[in-house]
């Protein structure tokens, strides 16, 4: 089984890397990840293949979809929200890098059309999730790029991010649900680390590692003390089962209340 992939922790070359595919013999998600890496002054011109987004890491590039064009500009993932190009299959897409930049890029088999859209950080409200609960423990950004809210009906996928507090946990309490998900991880320092679960399995995640998650297993992650730890994420949709929501393991959904009681150590503010 590959479900943590950790062959790119040295970092990735020039041109596309492709990291998932769909159809894979093992642990397949029926989504394409790759990460897409241009020099400056280098331009790309395509037609995309299936139902595709392209997201922003690093750099400033100009972008068109369609009728549609745009400048993307990121220097930071842990600071500035994020700009994304999602399209369906058939559409051409075009960058003329002014920087050299990176883009994460996802895809799955899905014929069905519907209009391009192209996303800046003023269309990507960076949410602080968990304020408020169990003194902060569980405090990040989420952005979530495009899902069901804000999506045609024909898109067969759900793109964000989630910028996870040193020491602190995300994806949290922990949930679950039945479509297919993929975590990418970059951190603000090359010696970052975190963990994933993945049910009851505890990976230890570093720069550049992905995870595939599948089916019922819950899917709570942490960050070391001194290392935020960001995560892109994606699902697929299925059959007549669109995702919208996860399902939070019961046992610990108490600690979604701002007002639950809990333990804490006497003495801190000596």
């Amino acid at each position: 089984m590959a479900l943590h992939l950790t062959q790119y922790r040295t970092g990735f070359g020039p041109g596309l890397t492709e990291i998932t595919r769909i159809g894979e013999a093992d642990d397949d998600t029926g989504i394409a990840f790759s990460v897409l890496r241009l020099g400056a002054g280098e331009t790309l011109d395509t037609a995309a293949e299936k139902e595709t987004a392209w997201l922003l890491m690093e750099g400033r590039v100009a972008v068109t979809a369609g009728d549609l064009t745009a400048t993307f500009a990121r220097t930071s993932l842990f600071d500035e929200s994020a700009s994304c190009v999602h399209v369906a299959a058939g559409t051409r897409v075009k960058f003329a890098c002014q920087t050299a930049a990176e883009f994460t890029v996802y895809a799955v088999a899905n014929a069905k059309t519907f209009a391009p859209r192209l996303f800046t950080p003023a269309d990507v409200p960076n949410e602080h999730r968990g304020d408020g609960q169990v003194a902060g423990a569980c405090l990040r950004f989420v952005r979530t790029i495009f899902d069901d809210s804000n999506s045609d009906p024909n898109t067969e996928m759900v793109l964000g991010e989630v910028i996870t507090m040193p020491g602190k946990w995300s994806s949290y309490p922990p949930h679950h649900h039945p479509q297919p998900e993929i975590y990418h991880y970059r951190f603000t320092d090359p010696r970052g680390f975190g963990h994933a679960e993945l049910g009851d399995a505890v990976l230890k995640v570093r720069p550049n590692d992905t995870v595939k998650i599948f089916g019922p297993k819950d899917h709570a992650q942490v960050a070391a003390p001194g290392y935020g730890m960001y995560y892109a994420w994606v699902i697929r949709h299925l059959p007549g089962d669109r995702y919208t929501v996860p399902e939070f393991t019961p046992e610990h959904r108490w600690t979604m209340d701002p007002k639950a009681a809990f333990w804490q150590p006497g003495g801190l503010a000596d």
